[in-house]
């Protein structure tokens, strides 16, 4: 565990900071990477860059499953060392790997055998889909890379190490800078492999990057030769996992259907409407870098001091965290909807493009407090291990409620690409809102549960 950082103890306020600014940090490099991505497939065409945003559905697909899983075992991993139950520890962080490895190799295969279907369902055919399916076919081949990350990253943040994962992103970043040119137009041995070789680049850094986070991970103490025999599924503990980190996987998956809704119906307004919808979500993502940072702090934070009884110190954490977020995004909403033009007109040159990019970003901007919201809840029931509700919520947000009010708004009321924007706004707020009364209500109600027990046994609930 890191020595200099003590989950339990340690005020909140000073903890968020020093947990959340690397993951911010990493996570920006990391947004960069996918601009980087974004610019160089704007290099071969409008067509190629509108196959990576088409693309992008099944890609967060990857990161659904990754991110949901390391999720949960982030949650179960620290809420063991916060109950000094180091054993328990290390067996989950032993079974995560089978975890993830069995899932990379259902998402290759399924993936390699479903991509020209659901690219044909949103509308590729010809050359938009051989262009489509070049990027995505290598992205899958690729699972078991982005997998093995997210794993081994779930050790570190369980831990309180939040620097070596960024400390990975940021390399990668550099490294793409290098891989995404050479790949794309060849050279050095290597052909020109177009759009395709932007992905195999992105793939061959995570290869690279399972080597740097499996010796950070060892020095967590959580891996040792013990590990080896603990690999072998078991019943229990992927019982444990399936529990914490399907909800949480099938949570981020509805995020990728909310994308597909979206680019759907921004599909029936042209290529370009779906290109400045790619690009407008990459400068969006680097605007909540701080609330994804704070994300994964009150993950780790709630976890730890779930499992140690630290009830009061469980919702001090998601009060400061979800104020600070709001604190933050005031800025970032400012600086979105003024800048809007500006920050499109960095990523392409055409003008239908920037136009469509424009009126999604000032509305989105207006969104940034709504994602702070549940996020930071998000990941106080993922800590508190209650995930079922993040899935629910998510379903409403992406997939029960845009359906029918982006099909009135754009199609039935004919306000077009605005409808969708303005469609998006008003849904996510109104999952913001769910999710504050959910989350206080059951923090409110464990700590009450605490109070209780500590008035009839005496103790300390943190």
């Amino acid at each position: 565990m890191n020595p200099t950082i003590d989950l339990i103890h340690d005020p909140i306020p000073k903890l968020l900071t020093r947990l959340a600014i690397p993951v911010g940090t990493g996570f920006f490099f990391n947004t960069m990477f996918n601009v980087v991505d974004t610019f160089y497939g704007g290099l071969i065409s409008t067509k190629a860059q509108a196959a990576m945003s088409l693309s992008f559905p099944l890609f967060f697909i990857i990161l659904a499953v990754g991110a949901g899983s390391s999720m949960g075992a982030t949650a179960l991993i620290g809420h063991a060392l916060g109950a000094g139950k180091r054993e328990d520890a290390e067996l989950y962080a032993a079974q995560v790997f089978s975890f993830a490895l069995i899932h990379a190799l259902l998402l290759t295969g399924a993936g390699l055998a479903a991509a020209p279907a659901v690219f044909r369902l949103m509308g590729a055919t010809e050359d938009y889909l051989a262009l489509a399916l070049s990027y995505m076919n290598v992205m899958f081949a690729g699972s078991v890379c982005f997998l093995g990350n997210y794993a081994l990253n779930s050790l570190l943040n369980a831990s309180g190490d939040t620097k070596s994962f960024r400390n990975f992103l940021v390399a990668g970043f550099f490294m793409n800078l290098v891989l995404d040119p050479w790949f794309m137009y060849g050279g050095f041995g290597v052909p020109a492999l177009g759009l395709a070789g932007i992905a195999l680049a992105t793939v061959l850094i995570q290869g690279i990057g399972n080597i740097y986070m499996l010796t950070r991970a060892a020095r967590t103490g959580l891996l040792s030769r013990r590990s080896w025999r603990l690999l072998a599924p078991r019943v229990e503990p992927f019982r444990r996992l399936f529990g914490q980190g399907i909800p949480a996987s099938l949570n981020m998956l509805t995020v990728a259907l909310g994308i597909f809704v979206i680019t759907w119906f921004a599909g029936r307004f042209g290529t370009e409407a779906v290109a400045a919808y790619g690009i407008g979500t990459r400068i969006e993502q680097i605007v909540l870098l701080p609330a994804l940072g704070l994300n994964v702090a009150t993950l780790s934070l709630v976890a730890q001091n779930f499992g140690a009884g630290k009830l009061r110190r469980v919702r001090l954490t998601v009060r400061t965290a979800v104020r600070s977020g709001l604190a933050l995004m005031v800025a970032g909403t400012v600086l979105v909807f003024a800048a809007a033009g500006p920050l499109m007109g960095l990523f392409t040159r055409d003008g239908a493009v920037i136009a469509a990019g424009v009126s999604f970003l000032r509305v989105e901007a207006l969104v940034l407090g709504a994602y702070v919201i549940l996020y930071v809840n998000n990941s106080a029931l993922q800590g508190l291990q209650r995930p079922a509700f993040t899935l629910w919520i998510g379903l409403f947000r992406q997939i029960v409620l845009p359906v029918p009010v982006f099909w009135l708004l754009a199609m039935h009321l004919g306000w077009g690409l605005q409808g969708i924007w303005w469609g998006s706004f008003l849904v996510t707020w109104l999952a913001a809102l769910v999710s504050l009364v959910y989350t206080r209500r059951m923090v409110g109600m464990l700590v009450a549960e605490a109070d209780a027990e500590l008035a009839n046994n005496g103790g300390d609930s943190g």
